[in-house]
């Protein structure tokens, strides 16, 4: 088979585009990922490194477990990732990529290969391009347009690292294509993520922001639980300092772009004017596959 295409045993084919990419959705799918301007506030806000604590945390809990850790939540002290023994490399899935930024970091940190996959084409080609570049191809990430929620074109126990940011989370199939030994790290936000900019729309407009649930990382370690069993949790809280146009990127850069009103938009100008920083507040999580029985 040619190095372009990839198939299945099924005799379905699939051509990888000249962007670097393959895309599975079927061409009637009526998902809607994100857009060329949600991805472009994103590349704007975490060029500027303001979100590089994550990454920090990320890297550090993508890294084999030490002894130290032992008995942290609760759980045993193991080494995660067989990826990192001296003779393989770790494959990395980013789900629910973006723009490949938090992936980019990692494999820059850990080594390794990556797959880059996102419901969105014009997300999935930034990834697989080198960071500051226009149309250079990064030799370490390939990438997949596939809708999340679907069975994953993926082989069992294939991945050894799962990440998770900020993006919907397919637990079965997450568990099904994790390696017994790899590592699930999923980055949720808590309550008190952009509060100000939550607070900051007019009351007609019910904000400027989708409303984050109280206690996402318990809810998350409860339900996925039958799959996964969570050994690290940190939180991390820091200071974003609100600069010209800060304020609407962050806004345009998440989910709320999709939901928020012109109105809203219009004051952003106006509402930043009223604050000078802005609270990012996440849950990082660390999670080992469970043995799952299934009844044959």
């Amino acid at each position: 088979m040619s190095p372009l295409v990839v198939g299945c045993d099924a005799g379905h084919r699939f051509d990888v585009n000249k962007r670097g990419y393959v895309s599975l959705l079927a061409s009637t799918s009526k998902v809607v990922g994100d857009s060329a301007a949600m991805l472009d506030a994103r590349a704007q806000v975490l060029a500027s490194g303001v979100y590089s604590p994550i990454v920090d945390v990320l890297i550090e809990l993508a890294r084999p477990a030490s002894a130290s850790e032992a008995g942290h939540q609760g759980a045993p002290a193991r080494t995660s990732a067989r990826a990192f023994r001296s003779d393989a490399r770790p494959r990395i899935l980013d789900a629910g990529c973006g723009t490949g930024y938090y992936l980019r970091e990692l494999l820059g940190a850990v080594g390794g290969q990556g797959l880059a996959m996102d419901l969105s084409p014009a997300a999935v080609g930034r990834a697989v391009r080198s960071q500051g570049t226009a149309g250079v191809s990064d030799a370490r990430v390939d990438g997949l347009v596939a809708d999340t929620w679907q069975p994953l074109p993926i082989r069992d126990g294939a991945v050894d690292i799962i990440l998770n940011v900020f993006a919907p989370r397919n637990v079965p199939e997450f568990h099904r294509v994790l390696a017994t030994d790899g590592v699930l790290l999923v980055v949720v936000p808590t309550a008190g993520h952009l509060a100000e900019l939550r607070a900051a729309g007019p009351p007609r407009d019910g904000g400027r922001m989708l409303d984050v649930p109280a206690d996402k990382a318990a809810q998350l370690s409860e339900t996925i639980a039958p799959y996964f069993a969570r050994d690290r949790q940190e939180n991390i809280t820091f200071t974003i300092r609100v600069g010209e146009g800060t304020a609407d990127q962050l806004v345009a850069m998440g989910p709320s772009a999709h939901h928020v009103t012109e109105h809203a938009t219009a004051a952003a100008d106006e509402n930043a004017a009223t604050f000078r920083n802005v609270t990012a507040s996440v849950d990082i999580l660390r999670f080992h596959r469970r043995e799952v029985y299934r009844a044959k």
